[in-house]
């Protein structure tokens, strides 16, 4: 058996790359059904989801550089010539399958990369070589977006692997010809075929088609991720206004950090610099958490529970410790209030104050998580860090 194609049939390695290519979907498809269709609720179930979810990934990276060596290979060989030239409406539809087949072959996968590499945790990708991708930021937009497109074009991949499959079918229950026969183990006996003219029609059908597509999911990952939109917290008033911040929470998972943060908190504070005594009144917004592909999970009634509970608040008295401070006081999460010392560092420079905290709290003791008692896929501590500049107010 040949190993490269003649215009009459399919080299061994076009078809080994064929059938390679075809038994990766094939698996990832399940996968990435099971995966999305896999319980939460528990530890157990919360590892085996993001199990499921790293097989998937995995799957997915390896179909997109199967079918990159595929393409790549097919560019350097004859492509065997149409068995049926005269039926031109048929020859047509073949390759405008072909090229969505192909098309689709890299970028559901590369989408599905994007928005791993994008997003913030869960179900890591099974290889050495890191998450990250180059050019590509951690955020939730981003993220949003290569999701909404993984959408549309797995849909398109199936349409296209359904039309592709009914197509070698009907040769070989219809046509009874050796259209199948080319792609299958063993040199098929064809006679020689015509020359065809070439035609851009295919290609450039199946590129329209998946500019609809990437129109199509960037409306849908813009959407979702507008779906993620909160009434804001009324602004306070504060002898120190807070003119920028971050409130950020790290927690493992499966062994890995991922960090967070709360985009809507409002903080009244009052300070004295001579004496270094104040009070803060603290609110967050729960809603407002973003945590990569965990923020849904986080927000729901096992972790955060935002709908019942939709505010957390912290008040505190500030005294001085040292050279630094403490704001002592308590902190109300999910309706469970506890004792919280937190320390901070305090650089006042002309009425503008730059303040920076970590404190280190067990989501057990909030009722985070609780259906979650162990520290195999969630570990109990959760490091809050708080970085903040603040002008005195001049009322």
């Amino acid at each position: 058996m040949f190993s490269i194609n003649t215009t009459n049939t399919y080299g061994s390695v076009t078809k080994t790359l064929h059938w390679l290519t075809a038994l990766l979907i094939l698996t990832a498809f399940p996968l990435g059904i099971l995966a999305n269709n896999a319980g939460f609720g528990t530890g157990e179930e919360i590892a085996q989801k993001a199990w499921l979810f790293s097989l998937h990934k995995t799957v997915g990276v390896t179909v997109f550089f199967t079918a990159l060596a595929r393409i790549l290979w097919a560019i350097t060989q004859k492509k065997p010539r149409p068995l049926h030239p005269d039926n031109t409406l048929e020859v047509f539809a073949a390759e405008a399958v072909h090229w969505l087949l192909y098309i689709s072959m890299l970028m559901v996968p590369l989408s599905g990369w994007l928005h791993h590499a994008a997003s913030v945790g869960f179900a890591p990708i099974l290889w050495p070589f890191g998450q990250s991708l180059p050019l590509v930021p951690k955020s939730e937009a981003v993220s949003a977006l290569f999701s909404g497109g993984h959408f549309v074009f797995t849909k398109l991949l199936l349409a296209a692997i359904a039309l592709h499959i009914a197509g070698a079918l009907k040769h070989l229950v219809i046509d009874k010809d050796q259209t199948l026969q080319r792609m299958l183990p063993g040199l098929a006996k064809i006679a020689p075929l015509p020359a065809q003219p070439h035609s851009k029609k295919p290609i450039l059908a199946a590129i329209a088609v998946y500019a609809v597509a990437m129109t199509l999911g960037a409306w849908i990952g813009l959407a979702s991720h507008g779906d993620h939109e909160h009434d804001k917290l009324a602004e306070v008033s504060s002898d120190w206004v807070v003119t920028e911040g971050t409130l950020a929470i790290t927690l493992s998972q499966f062994g890995n950090d991922i960090t967070g943060t709360f985009t809507d908190w409002r903080a009244a504070i009052s300070f004295d610099p001579k004496t270094g005594s104040g009070h803060a009144d603290v609110t967050i917004n729960i809603a407002s958490l973003t945590l990569g592909s965990l923020s849904t999970q986080a927000l729901g009634a096992d972790f955060f529970d935002a709908a019942a509970h939709p505010t957390a608040k912290f008040t505190a008295e500030i005294t001085p410790n040292g050279d630094d401070y403490d704001a002592s006081g308590s902190l109300t999460i999910k309706g469970v209030e506890r004792p919280v010392t937190l320390p901070f560092t305090l650089e006042i420079t002309e009425g503008s104050a730059v303040m920076k905290a970590d404190v280190t709290l067990s989501r057990l003791d909030f009722g985070i998580g609780a259906n979650m008692p162990d520290e195999a896929s969630l570990k109990f501590p959760v490091r809050v860090s708080i970085e903040l500049t603040a002008s005195q107010s001049d009322t």
